[in-house]
Protein backbone atom coordinates (compact mmCIF):
# COMPACT_ATOMS: atom_id res chain seq x y z
CA UNK A 1 0.00 0.00 0.00
CA UNK A 2 1.34 3.15 -1.02
CA UNK A 3 1.82 5.40 2.39
CA UNK A 4 0.72 8.67 0.70
CA UNK A 5 -3.28 8.03 0.96
CA UNK A 6 -3.77 11.55 -1.11
CA UNK A 7 -2.00 10.51 -4.04
CA UNK A 8 -4.21 7.37 -3.95
CA UNK A 9 -7.22 8.87 -3.04
CA UNK A 10 -6.63 11.51 -5.93
CA UNK A 11 -6.28 8.50 -8.67
CA UNK A 12 -9.79 6.96 -7.61
CA UNK A 13 -12.32 9.72 -9.77
CA UNK A 14 -10.67 8.98 -13.00
CA UNK A 15 -9.99 5.44 -12.87
CA UNK A 16 -13.82 4.46 -11.79
CA UNK A 17 -15.18 6.85 -14.68
CA UNK A 18 -13.18 5.30 -17.52
CA UNK A 19 -14.69 3.85 -19.77
CA UNK A 20 -13.18 0.49 -19.42
CA UNK A 21 -13.63 0.54 -15.79
CA UNK A 22 -17.42 0.95 -16.35
CA UNK A 23 -17.59 -1.62 -19.18
CA UNK A 24 -15.24 -3.99 -17.03
CA UNK A 25 -12.41 -4.51 -19.84
CA UNK A 26 -9.56 -6.05 -19.19
CA UNK A 27 -10.20 -7.70 -16.52
CA UNK A 28 -10.07 -11.34 -17.99
CA UNK A 29 -14.18 -12.49 -17.22
CA UNK A 30 -13.99 -12.08 -13.90
CA UNK A 31 -16.58 -9.80 -11.79
CA UNK A 32 -15.74 -6.25 -11.52
CA UNK A 33 -15.00 -6.20 -7.95
CA UNK A 34 -12.54 -4.00 -6.61
CA UNK A 35 -11.32 -3.12 -3.13
CA UNK A 36 -9.00 -0.01 -2.00
CA UNK A 37 -7.89 -0.79 1.24
CA UNK A 38 -6.49 1.82 3.49
CA UNK A 39 -5.59 2.22 7.23
CA UNK A 40 -7.97 2.14 9.76
CA UNK A 41 -6.91 5.44 11.01
CA UNK A 42 -7.37 7.33 7.62
CA UNK A 43 -11.40 5.98 8.11
CA UNK A 44 -12.39 9.89 8.30
CA UNK A 45 -10.41 10.69 5.40
CA UNK A 46 -11.87 7.76 3.54
CA UNK A 47 -15.51 9.21 4.27
CA UNK A 48 -14.84 13.08 3.48
CA UNK A 49 -13.44 11.31 0.27
CA UNK A 50 -16.85 9.58 -0.18
CA UNK A 51 -18.67 12.59 0.01
CA UNK A 52 -16.38 14.48 -2.53
CA UNK A 53 -16.94 11.23 -5.04
CA UNK A 54 -20.89 11.17 -4.73
CA UNK A 55 -20.81 15.13 -5.32
CA UNK A 56 -17.96 15.17 -8.20
CA UNK A 57 -19.37 11.60 -10.19
CA UNK A 58 -22.53 13.55 -10.91
CA UNK A 59 -20.73 16.67 -11.95
CA UNK A 60 -18.70 14.91 -14.61
CA UNK A 61 -20.54 12.01 -15.98
CA UNK A 62 -24.31 13.14 -15.06
CA UNK A 63 -26.05 10.46 -16.63
CA UNK A 64 -24.11 7.56 -14.73
CA UNK A 65 -26.40 5.95 -12.19
CA UNK A 66 -24.64 5.51 -8.92
CA UNK A 67 -25.11 4.15 -5.02
CA UNK A 68 -22.99 4.58 -2.72
CA UNK A 69 -24.05 1.48 0.37
CA UNK A 70 -22.93 1.84 3.76
CA UNK A 71 -22.84 -1.43 4.96
CA UNK A 72 -23.64 -0.63 8.48
CA UNK A 73 -26.61 1.53 7.39
CA UNK A 74 -28.05 -1.47 5.26
CA UNK A 75 -27.04 -3.97 8.13
CA UNK A 76 -29.51 -1.56 10.51
CA UNK A 77 -32.00 -1.14 7.81
CA UNK A 78 -32.22 -5.13 7.01
CA UNK A 79 -32.56 -5.57 10.65
CA UNK A 80 -35.17 -3.03 11.06
CA UNK A 81 -37.25 -4.45 7.79
CA UNK A 82 -37.38 -7.75 9.95
CA UNK A 83 -38.63 -6.68 13.28
CA UNK A 84 -35.22 -7.38 14.93
CA UNK A 85 -33.23 -3.81 15.63
CA UNK A 86 -35.13 -3.12 19.16
CA UNK A 87 -34.59 -7.29 19.91
CA UNK A 88 -31.06 -7.38 18.99
CA UNK A 89 -30.63 -3.78 20.82
CA UNK A 90 -32.50 -5.27 23.95
CA UNK A 91 -30.55 -8.79 23.71
CA UNK A 92 -27.05 -6.43 23.30
CA UNK A 93 -27.51 -5.11 26.73
CA UNK A 94 -29.25 -7.82 28.80
CA UNK A 95 -26.57 -10.56 27.40
CA UNK A 96 -23.68 -8.62 25.53
CA UNK A 97 -21.84 -8.67 22.05
CA UNK A 98 -21.10 -12.12 22.17
CA UNK A 99 -24.93 -13.82 22.41
CA UNK A 100 -25.69 -10.95 19.97
CA UNK A 101 -23.10 -12.00 17.45
CA UNK A 102 -24.43 -15.76 17.75
CA UNK A 103 -28.16 -15.13 17.83
CA UNK A 104 -27.66 -12.69 14.68
CA UNK A 105 -25.37 -14.80 12.68
CA UNK A 106 -28.06 -16.40 10.51
CA UNK A 107 -30.32 -13.23 9.29
CA UNK A 108 -27.43 -11.62 8.97
CA UNK A 109 -25.79 -14.48 6.56
CA UNK A 110 -24.38 -13.25 3.35
CA UNK A 111 -27.28 -14.22 1.50
CA UNK A 112 -29.48 -12.37 3.00
CA UNK A 113 -27.42 -9.14 2.80
CA UNK A 114 -27.30 -9.64 -0.54
CA UNK A 115 -30.28 -10.17 -1.34
CA UNK A 116 -31.32 -7.03 0.66
CA UNK A 117 -29.11 -4.92 -0.90
CA UNK A 118 -29.95 -6.39 -4.25
CA UNK A 119 -33.34 -4.89 -3.48
CA UNK A 120 -32.72 -1.64 -2.34
CA UNK A 121 -30.32 -1.01 -4.59
CA UNK A 122 -30.93 -3.09 -8.00
CA UNK A 123 -27.56 -3.20 -9.79
CA UNK A 124 -28.91 -3.70 -12.73
CA UNK A 125 -30.51 -0.48 -12.67
CA UNK A 126 -26.98 0.82 -11.81
CA UNK A 127 -23.48 1.46 -13.26
CA UNK A 128 -21.19 1.49 -10.27
CA UNK A 129 -21.55 0.51 -6.56
CA UNK A 130 -19.46 2.22 -3.80
CA UNK A 131 -19.63 0.28 -0.88
CA UNK A 132 -18.37 1.14 2.99
CA UNK A 133 -18.59 0.91 6.37
CA UNK A 134 -17.32 -2.41 6.40
CA UNK A 135 -15.46 -1.62 9.71
CA UNK A 136 -18.55 -0.70 10.98
CA UNK A 137 -20.84 -3.84 10.47
CA UNK A 138 -17.86 -5.83 11.55
CA UNK A 139 -18.10 -8.41 13.48
CA UNK A 140 -22.09 -8.75 12.68
CA UNK A 141 -21.68 -8.61 9.54
CA UNK A 142 -18.66 -9.97 6.96
CA UNK A 143 -17.09 -8.66 4.73
CA UNK A 144 -15.56 -11.74 2.02
CA UNK A 145 -18.88 -13.72 3.00
CA UNK A 146 -20.87 -10.65 1.81
CA UNK A 147 -18.77 -10.20 -0.82
CA UNK A 148 -19.29 -14.04 -2.13
CA UNK A 149 -22.99 -14.01 -1.82
CA UNK A 150 -23.01 -10.94 -4.33
CA UNK A 151 -21.16 -12.33 -7.03
CA UNK A 152 -24.35 -13.85 -8.53
CA UNK A 153 -26.34 -10.45 -7.53
CA UNK A 154 -23.89 -7.94 -9.07
CA UNK A 155 -24.21 -8.93 -12.53
CA UNK A 156 -22.05 -6.62 -14.31
CA UNK A 157 -22.42 -3.81 -12.18
CA UNK A 158 -18.88 -2.68 -10.95
CA UNK A 159 -18.17 -2.60 -6.99
CA UNK A 160 -15.72 -0.90 -5.24
CA UNK A 161 -15.39 -1.74 -1.85
CA UNK A 162 -13.38 0.60 0.91
CA UNK A 163 -11.89 -1.52 3.15
CA UNK A 164 -10.30 -0.33 6.34
CA UNK A 165 -7.43 -2.97 6.03
CA UNK A 166 -4.87 -4.84 4.09
CA UNK A 167 -6.49 -6.53 0.82
CA UNK A 168 -3.13 -8.84 -1.13
CA UNK A 169 -5.03 -9.33 -4.02
CA UNK A 170 -5.75 -12.78 -2.65
CA UNK A 171 -6.55 -12.29 0.81
CA UNK A 172 -8.68 -9.50 2.96
CA UNK A 173 -7.23 -8.75 6.53
CA UNK A 174 -9.87 -6.04 8.71
CA UNK A 175 -7.76 -3.66 10.41
CA UNK A 176 -4.55 -5.24 9.31
CA UNK A 177 -4.95 -7.31 12.08
CA UNK A 178 -7.95 -9.83 11.51
CA UNK A 179 -7.29 -12.61 9.06
CA UNK A 180 -10.37 -13.41 7.17
CA UNK A 181 -11.50 -16.16 4.89
CA UNK A 182 -9.11 -15.86 1.66
CA UNK A 183 -11.28 -14.07 -0.82
CA UNK A 184 -9.52 -14.23 -4.77
CA UNK A 185 -11.99 -12.93 -6.87
CA UNK A 186 -11.34 -9.28 -6.42
CA UNK A 187 -8.84 -6.26 -7.67
CA UNK A 188 -6.99 -3.66 -5.91
CA UNK A 189 -8.46 -0.82 -7.07
CA UNK A 190 -5.12 1.91 -6.65
CA UNK A 191 -1.80 -0.21 -5.72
Amino acid sequence: MTSNLDERLDQILPKILSEDFLAGKGLGNEIGFWVFDYLPKDELAIRRHLDFLMTQIPKQRPHLRIAHVNLFDLMLGYLKERKLLDKAIEMQQAKGDEALQKALAAPLHGKHIAAFLAKQFPPQELDLMLMSGVGSAFPLLRSHNLLNNLHPVMGDTPLVVFYPGTYDGQSLSLFGQIKQDNYYRAFKLVP
